[in-house]
């Protein structure tokens, strides 16, 4: 097209050097000619472009405004899927509602039932029948939300942390027996991996899911980072920017299905880099094997014989003296604290996460808890904090004598060093995130009222699993 239009061109400027009558008009309609065949590509080009924009944004768009038309029309089919959270500070079960979208048959979320109980399955060690009986409650509760004649079609599971990944091999696996004699009398979906300790990879995969699904960033290249704080151990999963730059991530890498695609995430699971494993840990920093009555230079000198329970065991904790605390003003000696947290927590995190810093962060868990409880944000909402607003509230929280959060000290020194050393994130407070900027980030317990959790990628992956194996039989 281009080469016909500076032929015509030609054509026409040899035409108006001619003398004879007529020649204008001719020249004249050469150039009209070329005129309407430049605006003619120039329209095509605009109206083909349009469409694909349209075509690449129509779905994520227009999508609810059709999908919930369809919906008042009738056309939703409810799918249900049932996921219990075997923790280590305590059981939750997650009974989820979704519907295939009308225009795309992605799985939409409708409705999500959030319910726990404490202590975790793990503290039932040496009583598997009790530990099935406090998952059977949870149950009970699921079927409130499940339709009776939809119980039968809606996949059940239970997947167990680092609670049960701590245990003795045959206590851990006495509590799953008793588990999968309760699932069989259901009348939920099961089959015979229906009731598992789950690897540490696909907690933290499952959670990075949930995150970018609910903040609706599976098909964007911008997707967020996920750090999931438990008791046992720490998740951290994202997409790196560019992994041949970092070839520690290699053997960490794996391929997450998305709506459209896939996308490559580095995660880890760093087990004993959990909130509670890490007290335990400094709680124990010295001691005899078996003593229960500790004192630790994280506790304010206050606090005498607090329980401490850990798996099975139940200690009691003291605060120890040290050369700054005075009987005017009890303090925890801060350094000595935290170079003990270090001691523990540090060598627990290889890889080390180098590029997180690339990436807009959404923290959760743990982190959420110690950040509402603290006031660092908002209890409802969330919001956002930084790395340095952690460490600075982490020195107020070791200078004052606090006995009704008598571990809210050791819990702040050490996710502020796993945040600043552990993961490498600045202390900097720019108040703005963006995604190559991460010294702020954001703390969710919440995304548009749905719980920030696992247990929703998981739910997914089951459901989407199926689907594709009962196409695959068709």
């Amino acid at each position: 097209m281009g080469f016909e239009y500076e032929l015509l061109q030609q054509q026409d400027s040899s035409e108006r050097t001619q003398p004879p009558a007529g020649s204008r008009r001719k020249g004249g309609s050469k150039s009209a000619s070329s005129s309407n065949l430049r605006f003619s590509f120039i329209c095509l080009v605009i109206s083909a472009s349009l469409l694909i924009f349209l075509a690449g944004v129509y779905t994520d768009s227009f999508h609810p405004i059709i999908d919930g038309i369809a919906g008042k029309l009738g056309y939703h089919e409810k799918i249900y899927a049932v996921v219990i959270d075997a923790g280590s500070t305590g059981s939750r079960v997650l009974a989820f509602e979704f519907h295939h979208g009308y225009l795309d048959g992605r799985l939409v979320l409708d409705y999500e039932l959030f319910e726990q109980s404490k202590p975790g399955l793990s503290a039932f060690a040496d009583r598997p029948q009790e530990g099935a009986a406090s998952i059977g409650k949870l149950l009970d509760l699921a079927k409130k939300v499940v339709p009776h004649d939809k119980l039968s079609q809606t996949p059940l599971v239970l997947k167990a942390t680092a609670g049960l990944r701590l245990l003795k091999p045959a206590q851990a696996e006495a509590l799953l027996a008793a588990c999968r004699e309760l699932f069989k009398t259901s009348g939920f979906l099961v089959n015979a991996q229906a009731v598992e300790i789950m690897d540490g990879t696909d907690e933290g995969i499952f959670s990075w899911f949930t995150v970018n699904f609910l903040l609706g960033k599976l098909n964007g290249r911008n997707t967020v980072a996920a750090l999931d704080l438990g008791g046992g151990s720490t998740q951290v999963t994202f997409a790196p920017k560019d992994v041949s730059q970092t070839p520690l991530y290699k053997d960490y890498m794996h391929r997450v299905p998305t709506f459209t695609s896939y996308v490559e995430v580095f995660t880890n699971s760093y087990l004993g880099a959990g909130l509670h494993a890490i007290r335990h840990a400094v709680f124990t920093h010295r001691a005899a094997e078996n003593q229960t009555k500790l004192t630790s230079e994280c506790v304010n000198p206050i606090i005498h014989d607090k329980l401490f329970r850990y798996g099975t065991g139940q200690y009691y904790i003291s605060g120890k003296d040290n050369p700054k605390a005075t009987a005017e003003n009890p303090v925890v000696d801060y350094e000595l604290c935290a170079s003990i947290v270090k001691q523990k927590l540090l060598p627990t995190l290889k890889p080390k996460p180098v590029t997180l810093k690339q990436h807009e962060i959404s923290a959760f868990s743990y982190f959420f808890d110690r950040a509402i409880e603290t006031g660092l944000v908002d209890p409802i909402q969330g919001g956002e904090t930084t790395v340095g607003e952690f460490v600075t509230k982490s020195r107020e929280v070791c200078a004052e004598a606090n006995a009704d959060q008598p571990f809210m000290c050791v819990d702040l020194v050490f996710i502020s060093t796993l945040l600043e050393e552990g993961y490498g994130l600045k202390a900097k407070t720019p108040l703005k995130v963006s995604a190559m900027v991460v010294y702020v980030y954001r703390l969710y317990k919440k995304i548009d009222g749905h719980e920030i959790s696992w247990a929703l990628g998981c739910a997914y992956n089951i459901l989407t699993s199926r689907e594709n194996a009962m196409k695959h039989k068709k």
